[in-house]
Parts: C-alpha cells; structure tokens; sequence
C-alpha cells in the first residue's frame, strides 16, 4: 500500500521563505519541492492541458517513486460537462502514456452547478483507458448517493474524499485508491485557513484506516495561502511516519 501527500501546485510565489529559498528561480521550484515531498497534484492542467512533450519532461525530472497526480482540463468537465469526452481522453492518454511509472492518478472535479447524471459519468468512466486511474471529485449534493458510489465500485473509479468550506465530507471508498484533497479548515471560504495539530491527527488516523484495509491513499493540501499547505502537508506526513 502507497500513502503519499503532497500538496495542489508547488509554483506559488508566497511559498518563497516557507519552502523555496528567497531568489530561487521558478524554473527551479519543482526540484526543490520534489527533495521535500514525494507527490504532488498538477492543477495548471486544468485551465491548459499540457503538451505531450511536458509529460516527458516530468517523467524525466521527477525523482524515483514520485507520483505526479493531474486535474483533468476543464474543457472536458466544465465545458462540455463530460460530453462527447473522446477527443479529451485521446489526449490526456497520450500525456498520461508519456508520464510512465511517475503517474499518480486523473482528477476529474465536475462543476457545482452539474447535478446528477448517472448515465452521463457511466458513459464517460466507460471509455476511459483501463490503465488510467482515476478519481472524481462530486461537488453537487445530488450525487452523493449509494447509487453513484456504487457506479464508481463497479469501474474502479475513487471518489474524491474533500475538506472544505460548503463540500460534503464523505469517508467513502469506492476503488483501491483513497484520494483526499483538503481545501483548508476555514468554514466560510475555500482553500483558507491552516489545519490544527488536532484536525491533521484526525485525518491521519483515517488514513491509517484506509491503509489497514488494504487501500492506497493519495492526500493533497490547497489551502495554499501563506504556506498553510506545505506546513500542513509536513505535519501529516510526521504524524504518519510518511
């Protein structure tokens, strides 16, 4: 069983005296976070979905048992909400491919507008490749259901476990993959605010259940505001010996 955490991003200018020396090159950031975590989650891919060529890029750079984890392009889940999704899964395989052994796993976040549509994910998770792993991350109330979660058993599929303001926190497993992302504790605005030593102890032994029964667990931080990610993902990671 792999338990890694990360954090979502690594390029950000404020994390210069909290991770990045003051003064280090951009172009350098992605080596330094690579010495202090082991995975991290690409949400540039969201608003632009890289060139192959990246893909290679990072299979390169990236140390030995790095997982590099990528939010699906929002051309895909915003804009055409998951419709005639072919020519997007042609090229998220091809980079996906060209990524190797440093994959960690698709993230697939649906709009909070988008209500529930079981055939519509069906169709989609269906064509997707099977060496793809994937994760989906359900922000409208209406597809928290036994129904959907079932769906994702069935293909293999992880729902996305999230911690935010106004997100459903459901403890719900649906694959071999637990994928966590933890959007900050503040309970009026997203990706604000630091976790305390108590909220990341109460994590980590979730965690922990989920690596007793035998599933994987990938966690990701985005409260990254003035470092609050990298000191959160730092102190999961001691408390879990990670």
């Amino acid at each position: 069983m792999v338990v890694t955490i990360g954090t979502s991003g690594w390029s950000y200018d404020h994390w210069e005296g909290v991770l990045y020396e003051p003064g280090l090159p951009a172009r350098d950031r992605l080596e330094r976070y690579a010495s202090a975590f082991r995975t991290a989650e690409l949400n540039a891919s969201f608003y632009r979905w890289p060139q192959t060529a990246a893909f290679r890029n990072w299979r390169r750079r990236l140390p030995e048992g790095f997982l590099l984890s990528v939010k699906a392009a929002r051309g895909l889940t915003h804009g055409k909400r998951l419709y005639s999704p072919e020519v997007w899964l042609e090229r998220m395989s091809a980079g996906w491919h060209d990524l190797g052994e440093r994959r960690g796993a698709i993230l697939v976040q649906l709009p909070p507008s988008l209500e529930r549509d079981d055939d519509r994910l069906a169709y989609f998770l269906d064509r997707r490749p099977w060496w793809m792993r994937m994760a989906v991350e359900l922000r409208h109330d209406s597809w928290n259901t036994d129904a959907v979660f079932e769906l994702l058993e069935r293909r293999g599929v992880a729902y996305c476990v999230m911690s935010g303001a106004g997100l459903p926190c459901i403890l719900r497993a649906t694959s071999d993959l637990v994928y966590l992302r933890l959007h900050g504790p503040d309970h009026d605005h997203l990706y604000g605010g630091s976790y305390s030593d108590a909220d990341l102890g109460w994590w980590a032994d979730r965690i922990r259940e989920w690596e007793h029964a035998g599933r994987d667990v990938f966690a990701y931080f985005n409260n990254d505001g003035g470092g609050n990610a990298v000191r959160n993902a730092s102190t999961l990671r001691r408390m879990l010996g990670v």
